[in-house]
């Protein structure tokens, strides 16, 4: 391959990344133009709030268990070597509150629920449901689309925040109860040190961002998916994947934006 094929590659690469850019941003566009129609429908709303939410909740409510208690063995035994557990409460739930909540809650939101509304809306393209609204004059973008992108907007600030708390209890089961650390120091130095304004906000800012990615990106793979089997399916693999990137990514960007110098 001469240098000519690669810069034609290159600038073939290129266009192709600028009209899928270009596709999700207009896709996005009609998404939030549609969403004033909803007010209209909030029966839909309701319905799209408990599969995306509540349905999530149990995983969500495990996870933050789980991590909250490793996170309070892990934080103390090296804590202790510098005499500092006491600090525990307020090390996990910044841990937590910053970067742990929002991130592992993110990504698990794509796992369940990201994956579901791809699944969901792929197969009625498949199954030419989109198709038939289309021609009774129904906008599937409207109709099927805005319901489930503002359900996950919501949905994901509040699982973020039952995480947190969830794991915050965790590390106070393992540290306080197990291990003998003072419950007055654990809860207090927690209260002096974890700032609403400048970490509990941003998490929730955090948890927002990754909401709109992950639906965004699930309903966008959903409705624009092949109407196969084998096209829904990998729709549904590229939501998951594109979804744990986007969240990773734009971690490193909010975080050094909120807490770097």
């Amino acid at each position: 391959m001469n240098i000519l094929d690669r810069f034609q590659r290159l600038g073939q690469n290129s266009e192709n990344l600028l009209a899928q850019v270009g596709a999700r941003g207009l896709f996005l566009l009609r998404i939030l133009a549609g969403i004033p129609a909803l007010l209209g429908h909030m029966k839909l709303f309701v319905q799209q709030l408990y599969a995306v939410g509540a349905q999530t909740l149990t995983i969500i409510a495990v996870s933050g268990m789980a991590v909250g208690m490793v996170l309070g063995l892990q934080m103390y035994n090296i804590l202790v070597d510098i005499s500092a557990e006491n600090t525990l409460g307020h090390v996990v739930a910044l841990s937590l509150v910053r970067e742990l909540g929002p991130v592992l809650t993110g990504l698990l939101f794509a796992g369940r629920a990201g994956s579901a509304l791809t699944a969901e809306i792929g197969l009625m393209k498949a199954t030419d449901q989109l198709a038939g609204m289309e021609m009774m004059a129904v906008d599937p973008v409207k109709r099927i689309i805005v319901p489930r992108f503002v359900a996950g907007l919501f949905s994901m600030p509040m699982l973020a925040a039952i995480f947190s708390a969830i794991g915050i209890l965790g590390s106070y089961f393992v540290g306080v109860d197990l291990l003998g650390v003072d419950e007055g120091a654990f809860w207090s130095r927690m209260q002096a040190q974890v700032d609403p304004y400048g970490d509990v906000l941003n998490g929730v800012i955090k948890s927002l961002v990754f909401g709109l990615l992950v639906t965004w990106i699930a309903v966008y793979e959903g409705y624009h998916a092949t109407a196969t089997t084998e096209g829904v399916s990998q729709a549904t693999t590229r939501t998951v994947v594109h979804s744990a990137f986007a969240i990773l990514g734009m971690d490193f960007i909010l975080t050094g934006l909120m807490f770097g110098d």
